[in-house]
């Protein structure tokens, strides 16, 4: 049955690519189709949802932020670069506030201006409920990633001032989340959001030319590009939603997309053999379960947590994804420089494992029986099925008995945001989340603080350690780079040796494409640029 699914799957791609008059023999050199691993086309708007995947496609093609991700590099980790503001700065004064200085001369899609004007009018579609242009969708996705932000204005047509609750020098990095969209297409389309998603207008190097939920969204360059070497080298890019592994591979093979995301390991050999090429990079991510602290959970105690830990093999799971993972030793990767010195080590040892799960009273006899949400795909989320049912046999050997909930993976996001005391996460105690730990304040703030615990952020688990939240402060009140490392690798030591997650992996960020496609550059983010790729005949 389920080959039969993913045949009518991709069939219903071809058809829906014809139906555009885009049948594969008829495709222009110069046009790339992608095969995601969302399975819808993700919020066309500006604020992305479908995770980092939905901003790698939808987010930084058609928009920018004011501070964007140098994206030109597969040999160096990324760091942050002007965009809409070619500079800024924190107040040496008064470190609650930053002046953002907007770069000159960039209009929307549409023919308008880029002003600080609309920099405060995108600030208030996410965060003023009383706004016209309000947007719950887009402030969903939005407002909890810049909770530092506590007023902003316009200072002059081409600055703007942010002032932060407290002082945080995390502010850029929060900065670089938010998309900027066109008052004025808003205006001309009636004021609605959902008119807006079809024909939508942002500044970035890509328009949307078509929007077909669930099918297909197609760009085409924006030649007035403010940065010229960033105008898109392709005629067009179109994406089609394949969340099956094995569709996808399908339709690379049959020509219909030129590229997939998270191919499925099993056909790596073969897509090689096939003349296929498969790019990898390690990029700023892990994949874990995010473990819930509320009242009940077996994760309250730390000999559980790190029970858990020492029961999963992480290099039996490497063999399966053939080599596509790096085996965690903590919750950043190997490396890292904000790793430190933990003293846990989360290895594969299930004598020892069972030696403390057997201290806080559990084993085979008497197991541990708890509910895990899980996707069965999904933005960075690897291959989340066969990954998890190998820890949920690594569990039960110990005496953790796991049983999953699979849920579509836009659908765990909202979960993951309304948090684990919530009724719609159905008495969970985990959730199956690759995380994006690229800043501090996404690495790791915003899991752990306790004023963050969800709904009013993402701390999905609603762990609440004074300490913790003392080391956090330092984070933001560290302005200097150097320090600032010292007090991260803290951090990090203390996630480690708490077992706060269970850390199972970190992606290499495989894609397998045709061999026409030339000129990709695999940054090690989240993110990536589009601009320089070819697509020969």
């Amino acid at each position: 049955m389920r080959g039969l699914a993913e045949h009518l799957r991709v069939g219903l791609v071809a058809a829906a690519l014809a139906a555009g008059g885009m049948a594969p023999s008829a495709w222009a050199q110069g046009t790339l189709r992608i095969g995601m691993t969302a399975s819808d086309i993700p919020l066309t708007t500006g604020q992305a949802d479908n995770g980092g995947e939905g901003m790698r496609f939808t987010g930084y093609t058609v928009y920018d932020a004011l501070i964007n991700w140098d994206l030109s590099s597969a040999t160096k980790p990324s760091d942050l670069t002007p965009g809409l503001a070619t500079s800024w700065e924190v107040d040496a004064a008064d470190k609650t506030k930053w002046i953002f200085k907007l770069r000159p001369g960039v209009t929307f899609h549409d023919g308008s201006p880029f002003t600080a004007e609309s920099v405060v009018w995108n600030f208030d579609k996410l965060l003023k409920t009383d706004a016209p242009q309000f947007d719950p969708r887009q402030s969903a996705q939005g407002r909890s990633r810049i909770p530092g932000v506590a007023s902003y204005r316009v200072v002059d047509p081409m600055t703007v001032e942010i002032t932060t609750k407290a002082p945080d020098a995390t502010l850029p990095y929060q900065i670089a989340w938010i998309m900027m969209s066109s008052p004025a297409q808003w205006e001309k389309l009636g004021k609605s959001w959902d008119a807006f998603a079809k024909t939508p207008s942002g500044t970035g190097p890509w328009k949307l030319t078509l929007f077909a939920p669930r099918e297909r969204a197609e760009m085409a360059p924006f030649a007035e590009y403010w940065d010229k070497a960033r105008v898109p080298k392709l005629d067009k890019l179109v994406l089609v939603p394949l969340p099956e592994a094995n569709a996808r591979v399908a339709a690379l093979r049959s020509g219909q997309v030129d590229w997939i995301e998270a191919p499925p390991p099993d056909a790596i050999a073969s897509l090689k053999g096939a003349g296929f090429s498969i790019v990898t990079n390690a990029y700023p991510h892990n994949w874990t379960w995010h473990l819930s602290r509320a009242e009940g959970s077996p994760w309250n105690d730390i000999r559980v947590r790190k029970a858990a830990n020492l029961a999963v093999d992480r290099e039996g799971m490497k063999e399966m994804l053939s080599g596509l993972m790096i085996p965690a030793q903590g919750f950043m990767p190997p490396g890292s420089a904000w790793f430190g010195s933990p003293t846990f080590k989360p290895t594969y040892d299930p004598d020892a494992a069972k030696k403390l799960l057997a201290e806080a009273g559990y084993g085979p006899n008497k197991p541990i029986v708890t509910k895990i949400l899980i996707a069965p795909s999904g933005s960075g989320q690897m291959q989340p099925l066969p990954m998890n049912e190998l820890i949920q046999q690594n569990l039960a050997d110990i005496g953790i008995k796991v049983n999953f909930e699979v849920v579509e993976w836009n659908a765990l996001i909202n979960l993951w945001r309304a948090g684990s005391k919530a009724d719609v996460s159905r008495g969970a105690t985990g959730i199956n989340f690759s995380y994006f730990i690229q800043d501090p304040f996404t690495g790791f703030i915003r899991h752990l603080q306790c004023n963050l615990a969800a709904p009013n952020g993402t701390n999905w688990g609603h762990y609440c350690d004074p300490e913790m939240d003392k080391l956090f402060d330092q984070i933001r009140t560290t302005f200097d780079p150097a320090a600032q490392i010292k007090v991260l690798q803290k951090v990090h030591e203390k996630y480690v040796d708490e077992a706060l997650f269970l850390m199972v992996a970190h992606d290499t960020n495989p894609r397998a494409m045709s061999s026409k496609v030339k000129g990709f550059v695999q940054a090690q983010n989240w993110y990536q640029d589009f601009s320089p790729i070819t697509v020969g005949k």
